[in-house]
Order: structure tokens, then C-alpha cells, then sequence
């Protein structure tokens, strides 16, 4: 049996990438490459900016051809690193050298030594984290999340009339509408993103250990936390001035963890529509030349939310163990989190493919009204509720002597179907006033969902 060529070992990386690529941009090591190089190169045009230890602000030319070493990032400063690292054994390492190296072609060799002037690797990482997770949550996925919620948005409003039986513990219960169930969803889903868009990217830029006593050595009379925070809140970034010699990741544990909340209600989302779809309230629409089954040609699977439910869950794992394991550093620093930051693009890889397994999946169902109203006609029971209440109400008002409502519609109702004409004679038996008769006479299971259609006017 001869070898494979080179393969990729996560799916990610292979069958789905197309769905999930345009994280690479941000959350691969060469995409954390190109945000070092840049914080290198911006930390070094501030510190020239302020004309520290006898520089001079640079020409705009010269920051322009600096600026270029990160914004023309490619191949060939991704197999610079490579070769420089399999030496220095330290990738930031390997990033300072080639700032310099590329300084010294620029012919800017004066300025050189300010290359990482201070820095503890950490000051970079923090800030190339912040940095590319913001945009990758930014640019990406959030907007991704936006999408699969606007997808949802819209059905509740198309079926905000599409009245449904509930079924509460999975037995037939006080009827809604299929709008206004997937309204909860959109209603939940805005709200988490909302605290995501809001959350803050926190990075420090304090020395070693969080003192700025390398700083202060070479140059006393500076303020330099006032220059670090100018510095990385220019970068647009948060600022973090009291750390160790990490910033404590604490921004990042509670992105995380909102982003695993927002997987737990997708999740819910996906197991909901794959259960409408298994008692037929949703038929799928047909894909051209797709195979549902191997055998049985007449299948078509709920594949999208089934990919979605699996990604979702592995997503969740993996956001968990970020947050727990983030959230702790031994003492001043260990490197327990340098192997588990490679891992986010991966938590939102897969993440992000279960938004693009559920935005393709809500685009593929429909409707099926006559199902729904067929069940609704076959559980003439639920009214129960809306009976002992009117019983209830006309005992509060006096015009009534029942003594027992629930009790009496339990014995009517539990555990066995009741049709429209048992439930109408029973009604005008009632020792209850005309108009509250007439009400309940004209409820059908189908009529009675409340304010369910307006509530899906508060998706706004």
C-alpha cells in the first residue's frame, strides 16, 4: 500500500473548508503571524513617533514601507518564519528577526534596536490575539450568526399565523404558532450576540511581568502606561494595565462562554426543527440529484440540522475547555495556554459550520399548514385549560356555583381524546353566564393561541 500525499488531519481543514476558510484569514498561525508582525511594527513607529531615546518621527514613506511587512504578509514571510523558528525554537522570537531583517533592507537599521523594545512575548501574543480573534469574531462569525438569526426572523414572521399544537413534555398542550415558536429562538439568539458585540478584546503591553521595570530603566521620565494604553487602544483594543506577565484572559473566557451559550440555543434550534420535521410539520424541499438514503430512495434526511447539532456540541467542548483552562495561569506564567490558543479557530470553525449548516437547512424547509391544523383538529382536549379559567373567572364574578373546575375538567379530559361536539355540550351544560358560553362555543383549538402572532412583532 503506497503513502498518501500530505493530508489535512481535521475536517476543517479538508471536506469543510469551503464552508469555514475565511477564519483562516485571521485565527492560523500565519494569520497570528501577520498580527505580531504588525504589533511589532506599530509599537516600534510609536515609540519613534515620540522621538524616544534620540529617534526621530519617520518619514510617511518610510511608515508606509514598514506598515507593507503586514499588510503584504504572504508566502514568503510564512516560510521566513518557518525556517527562523526550526532555529529559534520561539515564535516571537522568529517574528522580531523578521522585522529586522526586513528593517535592515528597508535601510532602516537606526531604528532597529527599538524592534520589540521592552516586550515580553506576551505583550505581543495578547495583542495579536485581541487582535485576530476580534476580527474573525467581527468580520466573520458574528456577522454569520446574524444571518442564521435573520433566516429565523423571517419564517416567525411569515408563520406568525400559522397556528400549532404545543406539546409541553411532548404531549399536546395549549397551542401557539410556528412564528412565534421560532421567534423565541431569534429573540434569544439577538441577545446573546448582542453581548458579544459589546464584550470587550483586552490586551496589556507591560513588560515581563506586568511592572514596566525594563521600561523604567531606560527611561525613567516616561509615562509609560500611559503610552502602552495610547498605544493599544489605538490599535482598537482594550487596554489591561494590571496583569502579571500575561493578561489574564479573562475577555477571552467570557467570549467564550457566550459563544458556547449562543451554540446551546442553536443547538436547541436544531433538535426543535428536526423534530417538526419528523412529525411532518416541516416537509424538506428537494435537493437536485441529492441522495437522502443509499437504499431507500424516498428519504430525505434532516442532514443540515443533524451536522449542525454534532458541530455544535464539538464546538461546545472546545469553547469550554478554553474558558476552564484560560481562565488560570500557575504563579506569573506557564505556557498551558500557548498550545490551547491555537485551538479557537478551531472551536469557532466548527462553530461556524453549524451556522452554515443551519442557514442552508432553514432555506430548505416548508410549512406544511395542513398537518399542523389536522393535529390541531385532533386535540379538541387543550381547551381544557380555557375552560376551568372562563369557570374560574365566572366563580370570581358570582355567576357561577361550580366548586371544582380543574377537577371537573380533568375528569372530562385526562388521558382521553374529547371531540368538538362532546366539548360543545359539555360547555352548554356549565353553570356559567351567556357570554362567557358564547366565547368558549366559539373557541377552536386552532383559534386559541393567544397573543402568540403579535408576539413576534417584539423581534422588532
Amino acid at each position: 500500500m503506497t503513502s498518501l500525499p500530505p493530508q489535512p488531519l481535521s475536517p476543517l481543514d479538508g471536506r469543510y473548508r469551503a464552508a469555514v476558510g475565511e477564519l483562516g484569514e485571521y485565527l492560523s498561525e500565519a494569520g497570528l503571524n501577520r498580527a505580531r508582525v504588525e504589533v511589532e511594527v506599530e509599537w516600534l513607529i510609536a515609540l519613534t513617533d515620540r522621538s524616544l531615546f534620540g529617534t526621530s518621527p519617520l518619514p510617511d514613506d518610510d511608515k508606509a514601507r514598514l506598515r507593507a511587512l503586514y499588510l503584504d504578509f504572504g508566502q514568503a514571510e510564512i516560510d521566513w518564519l518557518a525556517d527562523k523558528e526550526a532555529v529559534t525554537r520561539h515564535d516571537v522570537k522568529a517574528v522580531e528577526y523578521l522585522v529586522r531583517d526586513r528593517l535592515s533592507s528597508l535601510g532602516l537599521d537606526a531604528v532597529a534596536e527599538l524592534t520589540h523594545f521592552a516586550c515580553t512575548s506576551e505583550d505581543i501574543n495578547s495583542t495579536s490575539y485581541a487582535l485576530t480573534v476580534r476580527r474573525a469574531v467581527e468580520r466573520v462569525w458574528l456577522p454569520k450568526l446574524r444571518e442564521v438569526t435573520a433566516a429565523l426572523s423571517a419564517l416567525a414572521v411569515k408563520h406568525r399565523d400559522a397556528a400549532m399544537l404545543s406539546r409541553t413534555h411532548g404531549q399536546p398542550a395549549t397551542p401557539s404558532t410556528m412564528g412565534k415558536e421560532l421567534a423565541v429562538f431569534a429573540w434569544r439568539l439577538n441577545r446573546v450576540a448582542d453581548q458579544i458585540e459589546s464584550g470587550e478584546y483586552l490586551a496589556k503591553f507591560s513588560g515581563a511581568t506586568g511592572t514596566w521595570s525594563a521600561h523604567l530603566s531606560a527611561a525613567p521620565d516616561v509615562d509609560w502606561p500611559e503610552l502602552s494604553r495610547s498605544f493599544i487602544e489605538g490599535l482598537g483594543l482594550d487596554f489591561n494595565i494590571l496583569t502579571t506577565q500575561i493578561e489574564s484572559h479573562d475577555w477571552q473566557v467570557e467570549l467564550y462562554d457566550r459563544a458556547r451559550h449562543a451554540g446551546g440555543i442553536l443547538h436547541n434550534l436544531a433538535t426543535d426543527i428536526w423534530t417538526y420535521i419528523s412529525i411532518g410539520y416541516f416537509t424538506q424541499i428537494p435537493v437536485a440529484g441529492a441522495t437522502g438514503s443509499s437504499t431507500m430512495p424516498h428519504k430525505i434526511n434532516p442532514i443540515r440540522f443533524e451536522n449542525a447539532e454534532a458541530n455544535l456540541e464539538i464546538a461546545g467542548g472546545l469553547f469550554s475547555t478554553l474558558s476552564q483552562t484560560l481562565v488560570t495561569s500557575r504563579l506569573q506564567r506557564d505556557l498551558t495556554d500557548s498550545t490551547t490558543q491555537r485551538n479557537i479557530g478551531v472551536a469557532f470553525g466548527h462553530s461556524l459550520l453549524a451556522l452554515d449548516n443551519l442557514q442552508r437547512g432553514l432555506g430548505e424547509i416548508s410549512l406544511a399548514e395542513n398537518v399542523l391544523l389536522d393535529d390541531l383538529d385532533g386535540n379538541w382536549e387543550v381547551l381544557a385549560e380555557a375552560i376551568q379559567t372562563v369557570v374560574r373567572a365566572e366563580i370570581a364574578a358570582g355567576r357561577s356555583q361550580i366548586s371544582d373546575p380543574y377537577a371537573l375538567l380533568k375528569d372530562l379530559t385526562r388521558g382521553r381524546r374529547v371531540g368538538a361536539a362532546e366539548l360543545a355540550e359539555f360547555v352548554r351544560g356549565l353553570d356559567i353566564g351567556e357570554d362567557a358560553k358564547a366565547r368558549l362555543l366559539a373557541l377552536t383549538p386552532a383559534t386559541y393561541d393567544g397573543l402568540a402572532s403579535k408576539l413576534v412583532d417584539e423581534l422588532g
